[in-house]
C-alpha cells in the first residue's frame, strides 16, 4: 500500500502546486491556454515521437494483450459516447466524456507502478498500452471533434476537411512520423535521444500542473456536472478494468499479461482529454473534475485490484 502511494503521491503535489500557485496568484490565467499550447505542440509530439520511434514490431507482437486492452478500451469509448450523445450532449463534448471514460494514465502512472510490480518484462506491454492510448483513441476523438467543428454538409468536402485538420495535427503527425523513422532501424544521435527524453518529459507533469491551475480558479460547479464527472470516474476505475479482465479471460491470455492489462485499464484518467478540452476551446470543467476524481479514487482502488490479482511489489 505505502509503496502505491509513494508513485500517486507525485500527481497529486503537481496538481496541488499549480492550485495554490493559481489561489495566491502567482500564476495567471492565461497561463493554463499558453502552456497547454505548449504541452501539445512541443512536449506530447515529443513524447509520442519517442514511443513510436523505439517500438519494435517483434516486441509489439502481442496479439491476446492487444485484444482485451484495445477492444475494452474501445466498448468503453464508443460506449460512453453514446451515452453522453443519448443525454444531450454534443458530438465534442461527447467525444471529450468518452476519452474520459477509456484513456488511462498509461505514461505517469502506467510505467512506474508497472515497473515496480513486474520489472523490466512490463516495459513492452506499457508501450503497447500507451500506443492505443495516445494513438488510436486520440485519433477517434480528434476525428469526432474535428467531424463537429465543420458546418459542411456535403460528405466527400466534409471528409477532406476532416483530413485536412487530422494531418496538421502534432497530436497525429508526431508518432507517425515517429512511427516512419522508427521503421528504419537508424536509431537517435545522443543529442537526439537527450532532446526527446527531455522535452517529452514535461508533458505529464506539466499538463498535471495547468489542471491545478484550472482547478485554482473559482467556477460555479451544477448539480449536472458533479454527477456526470462521479459517473465517468467510475466508468474509468471500474468498468474498464473489469471489461478488460472479462476479454483477457475469453481470450486466454496468459496470467502475468491479463494482470498488466487490468492494472493498466484500471489507471485513473490521464492528462490527455484535458489538453484536447483545452486546445479545442471546449468547457473543461467537468475533465479537470473526472481526472482529480480518478485519480482520488485510484489510491483505494489500486492497492485493492493488486491483492485480488495476487501481485506485489517486486522485492
Amino acid at each position: 500500500m505505502l509503496s502505491v502511494l509513494s508513485i500517486v503521491a507525485p500527481v497529486f503535489a503537481l496538481i496541488a502546486s499549480g492550485y495554490l500557485a493559481r489561489r495566491i496568484g502567482v500564476i495567471g490565467l492565461a497561463a493554463v491556454s499558453e502552456l497547454n499550447r505548449f504541452v501539445v505542440y512541443l512536449a506530447l509530439p515529443a513524447l509520442l515521437f519517442d514511443i513510436m520511434a523505439h517500438a519494435r514490431p517483434s516486441d509489439l507482437a502481442q496479439p491476446g494483450f492487444i485484444l482485451a486492452f484495445g477492444l475494452a478500451s474501445g466498448a468503453v469509448f464508443y460506449g460512453t459516447l453514446t451515452v453522453s450523445l443519448l443525454a444531450g450532449r454534443r458530438l465534442a463534448s461527447a467525444s471529450i466524456d468518452a476519452l474520459l471514460g477509456s484513456y488511462a494514465n498509461t505514461a505517469y502512472m502506467g510505467f512506474p507502478v508497472l515497473w515496480m510490480l513486474f520489472g523490466a518484462d512490463s516495459l513492452v506491454p506499457v508501450t503497447i498500452v500507451s500506443i492505443i492510448t495516445v494513438c488510436v483513441l486520440f485519433a477517434s476523438a480528434i476525428a469526432l471533434i474535428e467531424i463537429a467543428s465543420h458546418n459542411e454538409r456535403h460528405p466527400l468536402r466534409l471528409a477532406a476537411k476532416v483530413a485536412s485538420s487530422l494531418v496538421r495535427n502534432p497530436l497525429l503527425i508526431a508518432p507517425a512520423l515517429g512511427a516512419l523513422y522508427g521503421a528504419t532501424g537508424l536509431g537517435f544521435p545522443t543529442a537526439a535521444e537527450t532532446f526527446f527524453k527531455l522535452l517529452g518529459g514535461a508533458a505529464s507533469p506539466l499538463a498535471l500542473v495547468v489542471i491545478g491551475l484550472f482547478l485554482g480558479e473559482p467556477r460555479p460547479v451544477a448539480r449536472a456536472e458533479v454527477g456526470a464527472s462521479v459517473g465517468l470516474a467510475a466508468v474509468k476505475l471500474f468498468v474498464h478494468p473489469a471489461l478488460t479482465w472479462g476479454l483477457a479471460t475469453a481470450l486466454a491470455v496468459p496470467p502475468k499479461l491479463s494482470a498488466m492489462a487490468v492494472l493498466l485499464a484500471a489507471m485513473p484518467t490521464g492528462t490527455g482529454p484535458f489538453m484536447l478540452a483545452e486546445f479545442y476551446k471546449l468547457p473543461a470543467v467537468i475533465t479537470s473534475a473526472v481526472i482529480l476524481a480518478s485519480t482520488l479514487g485510484a489510491l483505494i482502488t489500486l492497492p485493492l485490484l493488486m491483492l485480488a490479482l495476487g501481485v506485489g511489489a517486486q522485492p
